[in-house]
């Protein structure tokens, strides 16, 4: 019984490792092929604004949704003008339809007051963050599934704040 128990031990780390691995490919693979998408930010109350290391983010799309009114998760349905700006045209349960010219970004809605898209918080180094108080937009990148990774912070001239 004890030489199963390390079979199985070890079985369980070696599993554990390619789901690691995996997740790790599939962030590069959306990092160099996602869809660039900038989602304007919404205002946030300055005093709670930075906190710690890090800034709470809040998107324009997000605004203004009777939450109730829509599915728990789903998809946020996107167009993007020519500069690359998002503009939310619905939210869907399912991934399609989808019509020409539209990105999707999954959502969830933890109450019946917002959505999240998976990238409310931006962490930068530590006594930075004057540089991020400009920040406009939110970068993101996407794929087909609408899996969506932030990329970095964008000020008003949509230049990524480094």
């Amino acid at each position: 019984m004890k030489k199963y128990k390390w079979i199985i031990i070890l079985l369980n780390l070696v599993l554990l490792l390619v789901y690691f691995n995996y997740s790790v490919a599939e962030k590069e693979t959306l990092l160099k092929d996602g869809q660039p998408v900038l989602l304007k930010l919404a205002p946030v109350d300055p005093r709670s604004l930075m906190q710690g290391d890090y800034m709470s983010l809040r998107y324009d799309i997000s605004r203004n949704i009777d939450a109730e009114k829509i599915p728990r998760r789903g998809y946020c349905v996107v167009t993007l003008d020519t500069k690359g700006i998002a503009q939310a045209v619905r939210f869907q349960k399912d991934p399609i339809p989808l019509k020409a010219g539209e990105h999707l970004i999954k959502y969830t809605s933890p109450n019946q007051w917002s959505i999240n898209i998976g990238a409310e918080s931006f962490f930068f180094q530590e006594g930075h963050a004057e540089k991020y108080e400009k920040a406009a937009y939110g970068g993101i990148r996407t794929d087909k599934n609408g899996n969506s990774l932030l990329v970095g912070l964008y000020d008003e001239q949509l230049k990524q704040i480094k």
